[in-house]
């Protein structure tokens, strides 16, 4: 069976796509028979990276047109790397039915290859986490900025609570515990993962140890990329002791990338790194990440997890989603705080910077109005 490696980020513009496609060719170059899948369903661009001519073959045209899945793995001018499109031309592609994404993971698993390597989506959409949850071993790419160390944090966080919800399944003692607590969305949000095993397996003792079980298989994998300086490098220390403290999460270390402007160089000739310069010091670390990937024993979750069940029963009432989502997002900054993880200056860069992101949306969405306004009295239907 081909190992699949799902890469995400809680935070788009951390390199994900880079190391993706890097990480693929890098691979093939060892020998190894890789299928890179652009899965960043709406904003689909990975073929850039690669200097692939997008073509009619695509995720986009097996949905709607329901050919061969295989017609779609196009190969590429590298050796042993195959390819397959996204496409950002289908805008329904960004929330799968269920039946659609069952049928997209059953012809993942199926490929006949070594690797199949999945380039994620940025953001903690169902789709992602179920997407990353394919394997236990799946690569969360973050940076030292503090919003991308908070994110990575909240990604993980997330795809365990995806994890526990997929694990106590409606009708189990653990499901009615957990419903129970979830009308009390801030308790809910307070309580760790170790915290709320304890109260799970009073309640459900044989299905709290599958889901102790799972985490342990659970095992993601960090790289943390666009380092400037060595010191750096703590980011992934206090993501990875935050994880463990408030999720009962170990994760592993797998590498750690400089900032370098060769990738823009490189981007903008539409060559991997690995192509345009092999033997560059980002080059080579994609290299020691490769090598560390092929030295890694592949593991998988127990038989009974089947991501083909995965469904919309998400841990979130449809009407309840803004203020959760954000009580969840306000409980990661509350766990990366209290675990010294997060200083007061550094809390108040990542303010500032957030300020600054909703000052430059509230422009975009002015200039959006006024383009509105203007195309309405010129008597366009808006």
């Amino acid at each position: 069976m081909s190992q699949i490696i799902p890469i995400a980020s809680g935070k788009g513009g951390v390199g994900k796509s880079l190391l993706s496609a890097n990480l693929a060719i890098a691979l093939g170059q060892q020998g190894k028979k890789v299928v890179l899948a652009d899965l960043d369903l709406g904003a689909s661009n990975l073929h850039l990276v690669i200097g692939q001519r997008p073509g009619k073959a695509s995720l986009g045209s097996w949905f709607t047109e329901k050919n061969d899945f295989r017609e779609i793995i196009q190969p590429t001018d590298y050796q042993n790397v195959s390819f397959i499109a996204g496409d950002s031309q289908i805008p329904d592609l960004t929330s799968l039915k269920h039946l659609q994404k069952v049928k997209l993971i059953k012809n993942l698993k199926n490929i006949d290859t070594d690797y199949v390597i999945l380039d994620l989506g940025a953001g903690t959409h169902q789709f992602i986490l179920d997407m990353f949850l394919l394997s236990p071993q799946g690569i969360i790419v973050s940076a030292p900025a503090v919003t991308a160390t908070l994110n990575g944090y909240l990604f993980l966080k997330n795809a365990v609570f995806r994890l526990l919800y997929t694990t106590f399944k409606k009708g189990t003692p653990g499901r009615e515990l957990l419903d129970e607590l979830k009308k009390d969305s801030a308790t809910m949000q307070k309580l760790y993962i170790p915290q709320l095993i304890q109260g799970l397996a009073q309640r459900d003792p044989q299905t709290t140890q599958l889901f102790i079980n799972r985490m342990q298989q659970f095992r993601p994998r960090l790289v943390m990329n666009m380092i400037e300086d060595p010191k750096d490098a703590d980011r992934a220390t206090r993501i990875k002791s935050s994880c463990n403290q408030y999720l009962g999460l170990e994760i592993e270390y797998l590498g750690l990338m400089y900032r370098d402007m060769l990738q823009d160089k490189a981007l903008a000739s539409q060559l991997p790194v690995v192509v345009y310069k092999p033997q560059s010091v980002l080059g080579q670390a994609i290299y020691r990440i490769a090598d560390k990937v092929i030295q890694t024993p592949p593991h998988e979750f127990d038989a009974e997890f089947n991501p083909d069940s995965f469904n919309g029963d998400n841990f979130q009432d449809v009407e309840d989603d803004a203020n959760e989502d954000f009580n969840f997002r306000l409980s990661g900054i509350d766990d990366i705080v209290s675990s010294g993880s997060l200083s007061i200056s550094e809390l108040a860069e990542m303010i500032k910077t957030q300020q600054y992101e909703i000052t430059q949306l509230r422009k975009e969405n002015n200039l959006l109005k006024s383009k509105l306004i203007k195309a309405s009295q010129q008597g366009f239907k808006v």
